[in-house]
């Protein structure tokens, strides 16, 4: 992602934001498409519009590609999937006219453009303008699909008004925006913007957004995507943005829509979509900055999510991935461990208690207290458990195999256990057409400390861009949910204090390999998040040893998270699409 506007530092302006003809409201329509429905986002957009245009709305913005759904990868490459989006775009049915987002169709053996159509109103839709900047970094590979433009988009006489349009990555690079090229009134920009996951509460746009209105003079109207589509969220958090920094914010997590007063931020309003199942629960509201501070990332604006937020997120994740699959039923094993017991949390604020089971799988290395704790969990949640005990199982398993087993790695003999368990989650998951969520996060997955087809057997892994000191914040979190309401807390004291263990041998903890998980985790995320070689993280004051040891680790274990479940992406680099490391390949190459 572009850093040109971190450090600016522009002052307030002292430019005039008022313009004459502005006695209108614009609606940015914050909704959560799903790629490839292309008629039933066309209806989503038509339904916003008409809600916007019922509260005094004069036109509205969508996000970028809402007609594809966002982001559609491959589907691009089929040419009828662009014409029949490009067509259905053009069509939209709106009493008040639409800026809508939709991949282009281009002349033959070229690639589509990523746009903006010009709809509603009674006007026959057609073509604005093209994306120009194309991302090809992180989870992006925009040049894969799209053919940039050269050139700025401008919309004349759009409801009285003059618009300059640009798409997402356009108005990031701050040496492009040239106010020469937007004699214009306000401008907007369409975005599908989880560029750096949603690490931060929306700093980088409020930030973009408040120095593209400083810079071209004008007001600057930023509408984002909310909900999750397959790895990726999008938190919302849509931006209007005036020259002398004043600024305000659509809440996070909730579809709806932004209605803005060019003339008088004061009087902008936020309207929920009733029937979007929304993660606050219709507490929703802006988030206002009046623009006396300086046009940095202010602290209102940019701070690391709160675990609260991260649970909202991986919420949002979970539950738009079922929703969009059509999986209404989630199974999980439940351990009595912390993992587990957040997982199934976050299952229930997904689906809700009466579509999720947890299975209580005990081994003979089960502690008593975890099978209580698990039940304990269960119970509170309000979800269906079950108790299948899997000796009997392991105890035919390890006949069968006894002479491998008998002179074979010990770790060999423990992963029996954790694929039994995996073969009935799936099991029952597949019988009642369901589907298995993976309970890992993040450090275990970073480290190897998890088994192919076994606890990482699963459709979903709605923790596995949490780090374990993430995932013990969230479960803080989730008890407050509770406590706040007077029920009992699904996560106990006997799951938050026990040493995480794996419980695949006797007496076995994770510490008896790992560094403790406040270290482990802050020397992964040095090296995958901030990409800091081994020397430069040892000066953050680990010892050599055990930074070797956690790098080296990471590397032996690449072919395993090849092989995980999407994971819904809250941090700046997660494994997955923005994580591409080798595995036949020579991975000690440190002196």
């Amino acid at each position: 992602m572009s850093r040109t506007f971190e450090n600016q530092g522009l002052k307030k302006s002292g430019k005039s934001r008022a313009v004459t003809q502005m006695a209108q409201l614009i609606a940015l329509l914050q909704a959560n498409p799903k790629v490839g429905d292309i008629f039933g986002n066309v209806k989503l957009v038509e339904r916003l519009a008409k809600l916007a245009a019922e509260k005094g709305a004069g036109m509205a913005i969508t996000p970028e590609l809402i007609i594809s759904g966002y982001p559609p990868r491959d589907l691009l490459l089929q040419p009828d999937f662009v014409n029949q989006c490009y067509n259905a775009g053009k069509e939209i049915n709106s009493q008040i006219p639409l800026l809508v987002g939709s991949p282009l169709p281009s002349e033959p053996r070229q690639r589509p453009g990523n746009g903006v159509i010009r709809c509603g109103n009674g006007e026959g839709g057609r073509e604005v303008t093209r994306k120009q900047l194309l991302p090809t970094y992180d989870v992006f590979d925009e040049l894969r699909y799209f053919s940039p433009d050269n050139r700025p988009g401008i919309v004349r006489s759009m409801s009285g008004l003059d618009f300059g349009v640009t798409i997402c990555e356009d108005a990031w690079q701050h040496a492009g925006l040239v106010p020469s090229d937007y004699e214009v009134d306000p401008i907007s920009q369409l975005a599908g913007w989880t560029g750096q996951g949603v690490a931060e509460k929306g700093g980088d746009r409020v930030l973009v957004a408040r120095c593209a209105a400083e810079t071209l003079d004008h007001p600057f109207l930023l509408c984002n995507q909310v909900g999750g589509n397959d790895d990726l969220l999008f938190d919302g958090r849509s931006v209007a943005a005036w020259p002398d920094g004043t600024c305000v914010q659509a809440p996070a997590w909730c579809e709806g829509f932004l209605l803005v007063d060019l003339d008088e931020p004061n009087n902008c309003e936020w309207h929920c979509l009733e029937d979007s199942d929304c993660i606050n629960h219709g507490m929703c509201d802006l988030n206002r900055n009046d623009g006396n501070n300086e046009i940095i990332a202010t602290e209102s604006f940019k701070e690391p999510l709160s675990s609260s937020d991260l649970l909202n997120a991986v919420s949002v994740g979970l539950r738009d991935y079922c929703k969009k699959t059509g999986l209404e039923h989630i199974v999980l094993g439940l351990s009595g461990g912390i993992d587990s017991a957040v997982a199934a949390s976050v299952a229930v604020r997904a689906l809700g208690p009466n579509r999720v089971t947890g299975l209580l799988m005990p081994s003979r290395y089960s502690s008593e207290h975890s099978v209580v704790d698990a039940k304990a969990t269960a119970e509170a949640l309000g979800c269906e458990w079950m108790e299948y005990p899997i000796e009997t199982m392991h105890s035919a398993a390890e006949t069968i195999l006894a002479l491998e087993l008998e002179n074979g790695d010990a770790v060999a003999a423990e992963n029996i256990q954790a694929r039994l368990r995996g073969l009935l989650v799936m099991g029952i998951a597949n019988a009642r057409g369901a589907m298995a969520i993976a309970t890992g996060n993040k450090s275990e997955l970073g480290q190897g400390f998890c088994t192919l087809y076994g606890d990482m057997a699963g459709g979903y892994a709605p923790l596995g861009d949490l780090w374990k000191t993430e995932v013990y914040a969230i479960a803080g979190a989730i008890n407050l949910e509770y406590e706040s309401q007077g029920r009992p807390l699904p996560i106990n004291n006997s799951t938050l204090n026990k040493a995480p263990s794996a419980e695949l041998a006797p007496d076995q903890r994770d510490d008896q390999i790992l560094p403790p998980y406040e270290i482990l985790d802050e020397i992964l995320r040095c090296y995958i998040e901030e990409n800091l070689s081994e020397s430069d993280i040892v000066l953050r004051g680990f010892t050599k040893e055990i930074v070797r040891s956690v790098l080296e680790r990471l590397a032996k274990t690449e072919h395993k998270r090849w092989q995980m479940p999407p994971a819904p992406r809250v941090s700046r680099r997660a494994f997955g699409q923005g994580w591409r490391q080798p595995l036949a390949a020579k991975h000690n190459w440190r002196n």
